[in-house]
């Protein structure tokens, strides 16, 4: 079976392009399975079979329509294709970054009205969702595979497909590399953090998207709980400033980017991720992997995980005396002896990279009877 997998570019901090070099690995086990990635550029393509296509561009538009075009001219040579892009002709069409229209509504709620309107002007964006609307109505789509079920409800809402045309297949875990043993490499004395301070940590890049602000103003109300803020974001500046005028700043540590995510997760107590929208994010699945317990929005995709009080909170991701409750019943919960670590790892542990391998290769092989 000669199989393609599109992604764009590699972004090392990308959860997208995380999960297409999972599943490239675990694919690659599979002798009936002849996988090649097409792709402009991708950093970690060693021993991988790597189709490059990269034509020139001098805008965002001429970036996403020239791969297109160029990738889909190569899409009759394979048995399947699946595209992580918005490209209409693709046998399936993995959802890892949801609607685009639902991505703008909620990104728009912090917005100035002038910022909105001008969004609403941009020729990218409309770009964006002419695309994905061809995509999904195209013939040649067979399968939309969705990381979530709310990405899956909203795109039956939006665009009418089916139900034999949407599959959940949530993201997989490395359960051995993510595990509760991380704790064995916390680095709180390197931080300078007390050793029984309650720790939060927020993984991710887009501050603003994500709800940084969100999150340091939840820590307002709890002077002993400690804030790791792990990820690249050019306005990192601006958070900082806020930590400041909050007076939170002494708690809160700007990491950057992190060679080795398993030490933040080590380091804490528990993930925040008040997320305007976000799929199903890979740091959720690692964390509650860690054992973990997380705190995260409505418009996260791995809320549909979260049992209240038990592995976690959910909460509006603007609502921040919605996050300051939630921590305040975490807390009294950890003075309680409620085990939030063993509920965490029970939710993650049954998706593992083999788990998610099966089902591709069942979703395959169905689609070539």
């Amino acid at each position: 079976m000669k199989l393609a997998i599109v992604r764009q570019t590699y972004n090392s901090n990308g959860g997208a392009e995380r999960f297409v070099s999972r599943a490239l690995n675990v694919l690659a086990q599979d002798t009936s399975l002849d996988v090649t990635l097409i792709a402009r550029q991708w950093e970690d393509a060693a021993g991988w079979k790597t189709l490059t296509v990269n034509p020139p561009f001098r805008n965002r538009i001429a970036r996403e329509s020239g791969f297109a075009t160029e990738a889909a001219a190569h899409f009759a040579q394979f048995d399947i294709v699946q595209s992580h892009e918005r490209i209409p002709g693709a046998t399936i069409f993995r959802a890892g970054d949801g609607v685009h229209a639902t991505w703008l509504e909620q990104y728009g709620r912090i917005l100035s009205p002038l910022a909105r309107w001008a969004q609403s002007l941009s020729r990218y964006h409309r770009y964006i969702l002419q695309a994905e609307t061809k995509m999904f109505t195209h013939p040649q789509l067979r399968k939309v595979i969705c990381n979530s079920k709310m990405v899956r409800d909203d795109i039956a809402r939006r665009f009418g497909l089916s139900d034999d045309k949407l599959t959940v297949i949530y993201n997989g875990v490395d359960t051995d590399q993510f595990s509760p043993d991380v704790r064995s490499l916390s680095q709180r004395e390197a931080l300078g953090i007390p050793p029984a301070a309650p720790v939060l940590a927020y993984v991710g890049s887009g501050f603003s998207r994500k709800g940084v602000a969100t999150a340091l103003r939840a820590i307002v109300a709890h002077p002993d709980v400690w804030l790791l803020i792990a990820g690249r974001d050019k306005h990192a500046r601006k958070f900082e400033k806020l930590a400041q005028a909050l007076g939170v700043s002494s708690r809160v540590k700007f990491l950057g980017p992190v060679a080795n995510v398993r030490e933040v997760y080590g380091t804490a107590d528990a993930l925040i991720l008040p997320t305007l929208y976000d799929p199903f994010p890979n740091v959720c699945v690692e964390a509650l992997a860690c054992g973990l317990p997380l705190l995260t929005s409505h418009g996260c995709g791995a809320a549909e995980w979260i049992t209240e009080g038990q592995n976690g909170w959910v909460r509006d991701a603007l609502d921040s005396e919605g996050y300051q409750q939630a921590i305040s019943l975490w807390l009294k919960g950890r003075e309680q002896g409620v085990d939030y670590s063993a509920a965490a790892r029970a939710t993650a542990e049954p998706f593992t990279l083999d788990r998610m391998a099966r089902e591709l290769q069942t979703l395959y092989r169905d689609l070539l009877r």
